[in-house]
């Protein structure tokens, strides 16, 4: 019952609140980005939904105009040279991820879920199929992210979110949210272009 509809309307209620709340914060956000550097102020990548349906995700951008576009950022040669002076602030807060909260009252994301990857990372979407964690909405936060986030090798992250898909609640997501502010706050498990491991030690 929760999964199918209240999870939903949480989704609906909290998404809302937040919109309305935080407006102001995203106008500030906005005008600062295109007072630093040129382009756009929203950046929008091709990432992996529920059923492996493809989305477009937005984030305020955080790179320059010219940055490659659908590359993991841990892939880059040099990511720092491609991140503006108000991206570092913004990435380093996770307050780049904040445009998603519109995703979620629109219903492609949730805020609970695994995080979505994207369309090329193959082996990440290959291993949540072994959980069924590809069917279930993408996350503004997931389980792997309190866990780990960037310091988990991909089969960690999968295992992960294979672990939130067979225990969704309403209790789960509590304890991913609060779990999420402390982790955010002290930036347990963050590492700059994500950078993974790519197997288990």
């Amino acid at each position: 019952m929760y999964q199918k509809l209240w999870k939903r309307v949480l989704d609906i209620v909290l998404s809302g609140l937040a919109i309305l709340t935080l407006s102001p914060l995203f106008l500030a956000i906005m005008i600062w980005i295109r007072l630093d550097s040129e382009g756009p102020v929203f950046f929008r990548q091709t990432r992996v939904g529920i059923h492996k349906t493809e989305f477009e995700i937005l984030k305020f951008r955080t790179m320059k105009k010219d940055a490659p576009k659908n590359v993991p950022t841990h892939l880059f040669s040099d990511s720092n040279s491609w991140i503006t002076r108000s991206g570092r602030i913004l990435r380093k807060t996770s307050l780049d991820e904040l445009p998603q909260i519109l995703q979620i009252f629109t219903g492609k994301m949730s805020f609970v879920g695994p995080r979505p990857a994207l369309f090329n990372q193959r082996d990440l979407i290959a291993e949540r199929d072994k959980y069924g964690a590809n069917d279930v909405l993408p996350g503004l936060t997931g389980w792997a992210q309190v866990n780990g986030r960037d310091s988990l090798s991909i089969a960690e992250k999968a295992r992960y979110d294979g672990e939130y898909a067979a225990h969704i609640s309403f209790g789960m997501d509590m304890k991913c949210l609060w779990k999420t502010i402390s982790t955010v706050i002290t930036r347990e498990g963050y590492r700059e272009g994500g950078r993974e491991r790519k197997k288990d030690k």
